[in-house]
């Protein structure tokens, strides 16, 4: 047997392993993504069904770079294709790479940190059969993503070929972010770092894009990101097939650094080794809130920074959101349904803040799962074999998954409205609806919280539920008005209640059984917590 052969055994046993580990998230990452592209390209024709409307929408929004940074270039809005493509690809570029990040993560450098993946390498399983593993699951996913995408397009009569460009474009986003991943697993060492490292290559690479996408004299600058890469293949409107070359030079080079650097790390241990703390731990460091302090510090001031960036660039670019749909009923209509105002800018600004409410909740799920991380690397036990109790460490947790997502949620209103009150020539005014909005969304985003707390404390082996919980709350929230679901299914979604302010009365009552809610699923989780076995 040569020594490549034997880096790879038991890569079909780990690959199985892992989709078995994922037979849920698998499917549900396919079919949300592939579900988009079909629905706005349905939507097109109720939106825009006359030539004048289409005319409007070319020069208005396609030629706004305010309107750039969030969708990319407008290569030919005249048709549903060119329309779904340059409202999804970007977007679904950005959602790819996210996947690929934790994917890959959760079953290299997360096996490592729980011990797994030095048990599993003291058998027979070569040095390269996590990480290959983990890499084939992240690209199956993508071609799933795509494939699946494709052929929905092509269900609903879009010419093949742009659909095949669409779906490469998923694929290549996939490869990419695969490939990033693969090497921020050997540089960390753990797996939050890991995530922490490829989260913020898929945000710089959105970044770059949106830079150059905005700008006239430097529009080169978007040939830097990956996800700019996905849209210069400009599916429907003369599709590029040379760009996606680029995508798969990248991910073939920085792959190829992944694999590299494997082998010149211990089990267990990153390129950048951490640091060796003191010999003794800090008074600061001595109680279990100082130690979530420590734990949280980093997610969630990288969390704040990029929401609170968010906030200013969508802002900023408020003020000119009317060209975006004109004069067209039929956009207004949706958004209004989105942010819930008669005046375009205020349902904007309300759907921001709504959207901003639903992605904070994703960091909440996040801080709240950090607990069965600790659990389940066995760091949990220790600490609970000392004076400190069930409610006292978890408490401890808990202020930064509810208090750090309600200020990070303030101050990104603040940075929202402070961005549009500069254009708008009225900061107070504006800073003070939206800081208004940001609190009448944080029940709704407590409750995904709270609920991903009663699912760890009551069944901790699902404990990743609560993504699929705020996945299923956002895409309702996000995709439910654009192709019309009954209210019945869209109030599914703890957003769903919320007033939308700015634009809209305050309503007290919905907040009210929202906290009520958020604060029941806690108790059940607490509780659940208190009187189950660790581990």
């Amino acid at each position: 047997m040569t020594a490549r052969s034997h880096g790879l055994t038991g890569t079909w046993q780990l690959t199985r392993l892992a989709l078995r580990r994922d037979r849920l998230t698998i499917p549900l990452w396919i079919v949300v993504l592939s579900l988009s592209p079909m629905s706005s390209a349905k939507a097109y024709e109720t939106l825009y069904p006359t030539a004048v409307e289409r005319a409007g929408l070319i020069h208005g929004a396609g030629a706004n770079p305010s309107v750039a940074v969030i969708y990319g270039p407008a290569f030919d809005l005249s048709t549903a294709g060119g329309f779904t493509a340059w409202r999804l690809v970007g977007f679904m570029a950005l959602m790819i790479g996210l996947m690929a990040v934790f994917t890959v993560t959760r079953h290299t450098r997360a096996e490592e940190d729980s011990g797994r993946a030095e048990l599993l390498a003291s058998g027979v399983v070569g040095r390269y059969a996590a990480l290959t593993a983990a890499v084939l699951v992240s690209i199956g996913t993508s071609v799933g993503v795509g494939v699946v995408t494709t052929a929905g397009l092509i269900g609903t009569k879009l010419p093949a070929e742009g659909s095949i460009a669409f779906g490469a474009a998923v694929v290549l986003a996939g490869l990419v972010f695969t490939a990033i991943a693969a090497v921020a697993v050997q540089v960390a060492e753990y797996a939050r770092t890991a995530n922490g490292i490829g989260s913020a290559a898929v945000g710089i690479a959105f970044l770059l894009r949106a830079i150059g996408d905005s700008t006239t004299d430097a529009k080169w600058i978007s040939w830097l990101s990956p996800i700019g890469w996905t849209q210069q293949m400009r599916a429907y409107a003369g599709e590029r097939w040379w760009v996606a070359l680029i995508g798969i030079a990248a991910a073939v080079v920085i792959g190829g650094a992944g694999y590299a650097l494997l082998p010149r790390r211990d089990v267990g241990v990153g390129i950048i080794p951490a640091r060796p703390g003191p010999a003794e731990a800090a008074p600061g460091l001595r109680s279990p809130l100082a130690l979530a302090w420590r734990l949280h510090r980093g997610p969630l001031l990288g969390w704040t920074i990029g929401m609170a960036v968010c906030g200013a660039v969508f802002g900023s670019i408020a003020s000119g959101i009317g060209e975006l749909v004109g004069g067209n009923g039929q956009a207004q209509e949706i958004f209004q349904r989105m942010g819930g105002s008669s005046a375009l800018v205020d349902a904007f600004m309300a759907a921001m803040v709504g959207m901003f409410g639903m992605v904070i909740a994703l960091y909440g799920v996040q801080a709240a799962l950090r607990m069965r991380g600790e659990e389940t690397a066995v760091r949990l036990e220790p600490l609970l074999a000392t004076q400190v109790g069930r409610l006292r460490w978890t408490g401890s947790h808990l202020v930064f998954a509810f208090a750090g997502s309600g200020g990070m949620l303030v101050l990104t209103g603040v940075m929202l409205g402070l961005g549009n009150g500069l254009r708008a020539g009225d900061v107070g005014g504006s800073v003070a609806d939206t800081v208004a909005g940001t609190l009448a969304v944080l029940p709704a985003v407590w409750v995904i919280i709270g609920v991903t707390v009663a699912i760890y404390g009551l069944l901790p082996k699902y404990s990743g539920a609560g993504w699929a919980v705020a996945m299923v709350a956002l895409l309702l929230s996000l995709f439910g008005p654009v192709v019309n679901l009954p209210q019945a299914v869209l109030d599914v979604s703890p957003f769903s209640h919320v007033p939308k302010i700015p634009g809209q009365a305050f309503t007290a009552t919905p907040l009210i059984w929202l906290t009520a809610i958020a604060l029941v699923a806690l108790v059940a989780g607490l509780t659940g917590f208190r009187r189950r076995d660790i581990g």
